[in-house]
């Protein structure tokens, strides 16, 4: 029995996607569950499993082209073995590449081409690319060992194989002075587009602050043993300015609102869009309603989140929604930065590297770890004042980390 393999549904913001990889071509048994193909959109990478064992028996579309929701990818013959593969298969061209000369005609024009034109056949083995990026590498005498790969685990695709080809015809890949031109990726440009829609779109201001982590550092190596046999997790730094910005949300709403239109839509939840820093770009998974999440089940949805998005799992629904976000540039050392508001959000936490610094308490000089958090805003509907009080807020919180513990 024949089964249909589509495009899975894609949220109203997502118009299309763009398939990045085939992992199976025409011909391959597949298991049911078995990824089949990569789908990048503007916001994550999807995986497109079988839903059977069988054998695929068509692929409607090539890497490189752009689908819509519900659209036919291919087609899976279920319950059929795949047939042995007789030696001459690797000369024949790939199933769903029917653009491709048929082979008396392709030898004709190869004949008639001249010599200096014709590409010059692979130098290493292609069998582990997918069907496009064979394909390419092959009439394009490319070596795919020279060739870096930006698809999953590193994988060579057949984007990556057209900018290699296109960077050597251009003669810009070597001398002395070597330069690349490589075309963004959906993810990416995406990325630029909602930086761009922040600052045309946003009166955003930014303010600053420190503050002395010395009782949070206390607190984790005086408990975080006993946390971690309790909770199967890592007692980190982030639970706490993740909590700290929640209890302080309740007290400021209008910094965990959004604008639409002339409308403020005031959010009575804390859901916390948590900057990650993925090979293909900043993503932000959203822990939801945070006020009422344990410090262990922040830390548990933080490191949930973390190996998805190594893994490139992060589904849709992951990043949907989300009403103010922190980002860490500490964890790369960033000291001192203003981070960019995500719209419709209206406003934007920023953690740095802490840094012991001499600090004056109590009259006396003393080595304290310090670290400058910034607050960036929507000035249009949060004052400044609000804005510093509401640092002041997390700044006090996490200098008397039991305030947290107590609501305080």
């Amino acid at each position: 029995m024949a089964t249909e393999v589509k495009v899975p549904v894609l949220p109203e913001s997502v118009s299309d996607a763009t398939i990045a990889a085939w992992h199976k071509k025409v011909g391959d048994a597949v298991k049911r569950d078995e990824n089949l193909m990569d789908l990048e959109t503007d916001k994550v990478v999807l995986e497109v499993p079988s839903p059977v064992d069988g054998v695929l028996t068509e692929i409607k579309f090539q890497e490189g082209d752009t689908v819509t929701s519900q659209q036919l990818l291919a087609v899976i013959e279920e319950g059929a073995v795949a047939a042995a593969a007789p030696a001459a298969e690797e000369k024949k061209p790939d199933a769903g590449a029917q653009e491709v000369q048929p082979k008396a005609e392709a030898a004709k024009a190869d004949a008639a081409a001249p010599s200096s034109t014709k590409p010059a056949p692979a130098t290493a083995s292609t069998d582990g690319l997918p069907p496009g990026a064979r394909f390419t590498a092959v009439t394009q005498g490319i070596d795919p060992a020279n060739v870096e790969g930006t698809g999953r685990k590193g994988a060579v695709t057949k984007e990556d194989l057209i900018n290699y080809a296109s960077g050597k015809t251009a003669g810009v890949s070597g001398g002395a002075r070597p330069e690349e031109r490589v075309p963004m990726t959906r993810i990416r440009k995406r990325i630029a587009e909602r930086l761009m829609q922040s600052k045309e779109s946003i009166a955003m201001l930014t303010s600053f602050n420190e503050v002395n982590l010395s009782k949070v550092a206390a607190a984790r190596k005086q408990i975080g043993e006993e946390f971690q046999k309790t909770h199967g997790v890592k007692l980190g730094f982030m639970s706490f300015f993740a909590k700290a910005a929640a209890n302080a949300l309740q007290r400021f709403p209008v910094v965990n609102a959004s604008v639409d239109g002339d409308d403020i839509i005031y959010h009575g939840y804390a859901d916390i869009s948590i900057a990650v820093s993925t090979d293909k770009g900043l993503v932000t998974p959203v822990l939801r309603n945070v006020e009422r999440q344990s410090f262990a089940d922040i830390e548990k949805g933080i490191g949930e989140y973390a190996a998805k998005a190594r893994d490139g799992k992060l589904s849709l629904d992951d990043l949907q929604g989300g009403t103010f976000t922190i980002t860490n540039g500490g964890t790369f050392g960033s000291l001192f930065s203003t981070p960019i508001v995500n719209p419709p959000q209206s406003a934007i936490l920023g953690m740095h590297a802490i840094k012991e610094r001499p600090i004056a308490e109590n009259g006396q000089v003393v080595i304290a770890p310090m670290m400058y958090i910034a607050l960036s805003y929507d000035h249009r509907i949060i004052d400044g004042k609000d804005a510093v009080l509401f640092l002041v807020d997390i700044k006090n919180q996490l200098e008397n980390p039991n305030r947290m513990l107590f609501d305080l």
